[in-house]
């Protein structure tokens, strides 16, 4: 058992991850923790979501970049592969979490780029799922791809691939609908440990806020808690807030179930529901609402 759980460990960045994501889905699944709202609109933007980004855009950013690269930055392969991997980790860790830190928050805070991360933020429930649920023109400028395979080709490619493994179990962990970090809120021996990791790493009960549908009952906090992997950069930036409790809600209160295909592609496809955001000519609405 530990044999397999050290290979997967070792390819989080290819199949690992993935492998835990669908055994997380599973847990969440067999648990009801989804109840009703998991409706087959729901479903299949989830899976879409889930699917297409790893087999499709990704690899072909990825193998566009690395074939583009020796032309914009020639003579430039391998150029840090001096550097030592813990020191090649901790700069790539910062730099890349902090730019999606501000891609993140500029979504929310500029009406015009809401509605390509709205996908993100419309369900009513919080699940693994989430974590890849995304408008594809918000993935396809996501900043990690292209900093990944520059690096990659720059000579970090180990400490660039375990920062994404490393990110990506602790943003699917942040999003699932387990509260793995209760523990370290009520259990006296864990709760120094708790004050640390929850200012230190997104965790359910921070990011949770985020996804709430309202700032009513005192722990939604839709304008804040951006962080992704570290939240840090929202103690740092006062747009943090920590209430070691889970919203009563999730989604977007004015969400119109708009076809998947709508959330997923807009604006390539809008939606026929009158008067949303995706529909052709809709409102701006923004996540002030």
């Amino acid at each position: 058992m530990i044999q397999y759980l050290e290979l997967l460990f070792k390819n989080l960045s290819s199949w690992g991850l993935p492998v835990i994501m669908v055994i997380v889905g599973i847990v969440e699944f067999a648990y009801g923790l989804y109840e009703s709202r998991w409706t087959k609109n729901e479903r299949i933007l989830d899976i879409v979501c889930f699917i297409v980004p790893k087999i499709v855009v990704r690899p072909l950013i990825a193998y566009t970049g690395l074939l583009l690269l020796p032309f914009l930055l020639p003579g430039s392969k391998g150029i840090f592969s001096w550097v030592p991997f813990w020191w090649g980790f901790a700069i790539i860790a910062v730099a890349d979490d902090l730019t999606q830190y501000w891609y993140h928050r500029l979504h929310h805070q500029l009406p015009w780029l809401w509605r390509f991360h709205r996908t993100h933020h419309s369900a009513s429930y919080m699940g693994m799922a989430m974590a890849s649920r995304q408008n594809i023109i918000y993935t396809i400028f996501f900043s990690q791809i292209y900093l990944t395979t520059t690096l990659v080709y720059l000579g970090l490619g180990y400490p660039a691939l375990f920062v994404s493994g490393i990110k990506s179990l602790i943003t699917t962990a942040a999003h699932s609908s387990i509260k793995w970090d209760k523990p370290f809120y009520t259990i006296r021996w864990l709760k120094p440990v708790g004050w640390i990791m929850e200012r230190v790493i997104s965790t359910p009960a921070t990011h949770h806020a985020h996804h709430a549908d309202t700032t009513d009952d005192g722990v939604g906090y839709y304008k804040g808690n951006f962080g992704n992997m570290f939240f840090i950069w929202d103690i740092i930036f006062g747009t943090g807030i920590i209430t070691r409790q889970y919203p009563s809600g999730y989604g977007i209160k004015h969400y119109k179930q708009e076809e998947w295909y709508a959330q997923f592609l807009w604006p390539v496809f809008k939606s026929r529901k009158e008067g949303s955001e995706l529909s052709p000519n809709g409102p701006m609405v923004g996540d002030a609402v």
